[in-house]
């Protein structure tokens, strides 16, 4: 057996994004206003800062001014581009509808939001923390958690590296090193591979509604001067959706681009849905078509998103960690907004580490995250529009929008409902294959609509090709024995990134193919597959998307 080298530090962070990099710098900050020496470690399994980050985005910088005050001063790149303009359309086939703004309430404006690149903001939050003292290692993807002998959360381990696909060594092999820790975070992103895991062994859904899902697809765009309006936000909904529910946006950002993607919620029912190619349909609409003519498509990515709202968010702690941003979910699904609640969540997190270390205490509950969180305005923002996606999801886009309207307007006005809806998770909601009706999808014209592959290029995604698979089928029969004849084997269609095919039904011999070099980690196989059979665990560290402006 290998021997691992072992590095103490104080506070652990999986995970760079908005969640993690607030936690760290938080902690660095509140260490420091108590005279206190704390170490603190942020992994990224991206082969930098920023790489797998994918969001809209619109962002509220509400968490930002508490963390940062100074920050539009800084040269954030945040602050480049204010959002000036707000519109919600209403889609036919061939027309579109302006849906007022004042039927919303207050909150759904975007009044003092931003718009820019996620990645690119994380980039720079991990400037201030390293600037703190904070130690960033990208390229180093959390693949285990260490536990004491009493059960409580010890670390984390990375991956190896240099392990060949039929699990030998290689003759680049390096063991992977541990990391001992007072408190680890948990800042994964949408189901992690990690946080997964701590939510089975600790039991933290018992008290919590199950977790459901949407798949969001970007491209960014550079398009003409003269269509291009910095600041302006479209999002719409209706065509070309029947079967699920979802919709589109387009941000005008800086430079003439515009970041413009299609989210669908998990819980669709048709087994011959493709969310890419309903995304390429989207995009032929008139009114979305005459945005992009004579642009030019730059890049391309995809990511499940947390919907389940108020009611789905786990329990938050464990002895020796914590679950931030993502890994628990705190998406307000009808703002379309998740990294303001993430960060907070991160900071919160931080705030209750720091002092149970000042108090000389390690490896207990940090309880006072929890109390922290039900007591922010988090927890009073997700519990205000707890019953928009059940709603929707249950009595769909039309009627669905309007009762939950109804019911956000009654929070709003302090009438507080008397119930809360729950969720049923999103791989039981798939239907017979007989039960539903194909779907032809016009063929990409390779102007406004493309095929996978040419938009996973886009995305520079990059594996070692021989390395071990990290799709892993529990029953590698089941793809062909029961989702192929029942559900005529939705991963072709599900996934964004052609990793799976079904070859050889022409001669009779149908074989499940899995191109895991494809995968830009979206995690939609670990949430739609029908049968739960495909676990998504950690690649090497370094592979995956490269995303320069997402």
């Amino acid at each position: 057996m290998t021997t691992r080298e072992a590095m103490p530090y104080d506070l652990v962070i999986v995970g760079a994004g908005p969640a993690g990099l607030s936690a760290a710098i938080r902690a660095k900050q509140v260490a420091s206003e108590k005279g206190l020496e704390l170490s603190v470690c942020v992994l990224e399994k991206g082969s930098e800062v920023g790489a797998h980050i994918l969001s809209g985005a619109v962002i509220d910088p509400k968490a930002l001014d508490e963390l940062i005050p100074g920050w539009r001063e800084q040269g954030c790149p945040l602050a480049d581009v204010p959002v000036t303009e707000n519109h919600h359309w209403v889609l036919t086939k061939g027309r579109k509808y302006d849906f007022p703004h004042f039927i919303m309430p207050a909150f759904m404006n975007n009044a003092g939001t931003y718009t820019g690149s996620l990645g690119n903001l994380c980039r720079w939050l991990a400037q201030q923390a390293e600037a703190l003292g904070v130690e960033i290692f990208p390229g180093f993807a959390a693949a285990e958690v260490l536990f004491h002998e009493d059960g409580s959360v010890k670390g984390v381990a990375t991956g190896d590296m240099g392990v060949e696909r039929n699990g030998e060594h290689g003759p680049s092999y390096q063991p992977g090193l541990e990391l001992h820790a007072k408190y680890t975070f948990f800042a994964e992103g949408v189901r992690g591979h990690l946080s997964k895991q701590l939510i089975q062994r600790f039991d933290l859904r018992a008290n919590s509604q199950p977790q459901v899902y949407g798949i969001g697809i970007k491209e960014l765009w550079d398009i003409k001067p003269e269509k291009h309006a910095p600041g302006r936000v479209i999002h719409t909904q209706g065509w070309p959706l029947t079967d699920a529910w979802g919709g589109g946006f387009l941000y005008h950002q800086a430079n003439n681009q515009v970041a413009l993607g299609f989210v669908v919620a998990l819980s669709y029912r048709n087994p011959h849905m493709s969310p890419f190619d309903e995304m390429q349909r989207w995009k032929t609409h008139p009114a979305i078509r005459e945005i992009l003519e004579g642009g030019r498509r730059v890049s391309y990515g995809a990511r499940a998103i947390n919907e389940g709202g108020w009611q789905a968010v786990p329990k938050l702690t464990m002895p020796g960690a914590a679950l931030i941003g993502c890994s628990a979910g705190f998406v307000n699904v009808p703002r379309i907004k998740g990294s303001h609640t993430a960060m907070k969540t991160g900071m919160m997190a931080a705030e209750a580490a720091v002092d149970a270390i000042a108090s000389q205490r390690q490896g207990d509950e940090l309880t006072a995250y929890t109390t922290a969180y039900e007591a922010s305005w988090v927890y009073e923002e997700l519990r205000l529009v707890r019953n928009t996606e059940p709603l929707v999801s249950k009595f769909g886009g039309t009627v669905g929008t309007m009762l939950a309207g109804t019911t956000m307007w009654a929070e709003t006005l302090g009438v507080r409902m008397p119930f809360t809806f729950g969720h049923e998770p999103d791989h039981t909601k798939i239907w017979r294959r007989e039960h539903c009706w194909p779907i032809e999808y016009p063929k990409p014209d390779g102007v406004i609509s493309f095929d996978k592959l040419s938009s996973v290029f886009l995305s520079n995604t990059n594996h070692e090709e021989n390395q071990p698979v990290h799709l892993q089928l529990k029953d590698p029969s089941v793809p062909i024995r029961i989702n192929l004849p029942l559900y005529d084997e939705p991963a072709q269609r599900y996934c964004p990134a052609g990793v799976y095919e079904v070859v050889g039904e022409e001669t009779g011999e149908p074989r499940f193919q899995i191109n895991a070099q494809n995968c830009v980690h979206c995690k939609t196989c670990d949430i739609k597959d029908p049968t739960q059979n495909i676990n998504w665990v950690t690649p090497e560290g370094g592979g995956g998307p490269n995303y320069p402006n997402m």
